[in-house]
């Protein structure tokens, strides 16, 4: 009898595993189902569609995050905003909820290196990830040797495309690396694509008025500069190096 039990519960398990597929929900229904209790049908439904729908929600997060193409991975605890200058036009909850990315507006992180700025350019980026937004992670450098590999490849349509996708776009290191003609030209296409359609968000040592050393082209750094801080939010990193600081090397 009880041997008669196992086989008919597998067979019903099974059944409910074909169901799942064709509705396109989880395996995990059929696992969670033997481990649920409720006084009733439908409480016990309900706890079994809560927990696919928290599943669905984890899973497009990894989606995300993996996507993104995030170096590392950080968060805001590992954060002190008394090292940051926010100006009055955004404050530090703003950005945990990602409020400029709904409105596209853009962030420009501007500091000395090690003082934080990819770490909350990421931390931003991650909570973005975790709200169902798309996001793409990028060293500025290693975004324009790609755009000049793809052009190359006849792919720059596409990877065009791929960018425009996305909700949010994280420019890390920009201005670290000086560019050629051709580099400055698929990166301002890229910024002129995103002007108020996605935001941008820029961690940069550059002062504004030294663009023109990385960019060279007046015009066209200019024209960048103008699409990049309109609807935008400027953040001061004046802090020390957080590397310097906690360096086992000491004068």
């Amino acid at each position: 009898m009880t041997r008669r039990f196992c086989h008919a519960g597998c067979h019903v398990m099974n059944e409910i595993a074909e169901c799942c597929k064709v509705l396109k929900l989880s395996r995990n229904i059929v696992e969670n189902s033997k481990t649920l209790s409720a006084e009733t049908h439908p409480e016990f439904l309900l706890k079994l569609l809560k927990l696919e729908l928290e599943h669905r929600v984890d899973v497009r997060y990894n989606r995300l995050i993996k996507k993104a193409g995030f170096q590392n991975l950080k968060s805001f605890n590992q954060l002190d905003f008394k090292e940051i200058k926010l100006p009055q036009s955004i404050t530090s909850e703003e950005l945990k909820k990602c409020d400029f990315i709904v409105q596209k507006q853009n962030i420009i992180m501007y500091g000395n290196v090690g003082t934080g700025k990819t770490h909350l350019a990421t931390a931003i980026g991650i909570e973005a990830c975790k709200a169902g937004k798309k996001v793409g992670f990028y060293r500025t450098a290693a975004l324009v040797n790609q755009l000049i590999e793809v052009k190359k490849e006849g792919r720059l349509s596409l990877f065009m495309k791929k960018i425009s996708g996305l909700d949010l776009l994280i420019c890390d290191e920009w201005g670290y690396v000086p560019m050629d003609r051709e580099g400055c030209q698929l990166l301002f296409q890229i910024i002129s694509d995103c002007y108020e359609r996605r935001s941008l968000i820029i961690t940069t040592n550059l002062e504004f008025s030294k663009w023109i050393n990385v960019f060279y082209d007046e015009q066209m750094t200019a024209a960048m500069i103008d699409r990049m801080i309109h609807h935008s939010h400027l953040l001061i990193f004046d802090g020390q190096s957080y590397r310097m600081k906690h360096s086992n090397i000491r004068s």
